[in-house]
């Protein structure tokens, strides 16, 4: 890996960040206006929180640059 890219090219970041937020969501209490609170809800929000960890885990796996950090 010599070729290096900016942070928020990476899949694997934004992914991680996805399945953090979704992770937290269930500690605000974020109101869904239209879907049931239920086990619907429940359902679809551990859903997409495990997909966005697969795909981080696929994006580290796969990667074939360097993630740069901009010096302030």
């Amino acid at each position: 890996m010599s070729i290096e890219k900016p942070w928020y090219l990476s899949k694997t970041i934004w992914a991680s960040i996805v399945t953090i937020l979704l992770s937290c969501s269930s500690f605000v209490q974020v109101p869904a206006t239209g879907i049931d609170q239920g086990p619907l809800s429940d359902i679809i929000t551990q859903f997409i929180t495990a997909l966005s960890g697969i795909v981080a885990l696929f994006g580290r796996v796969s990667a074939t640059t360097l993630i740069t950090r901009k010096e302030i």
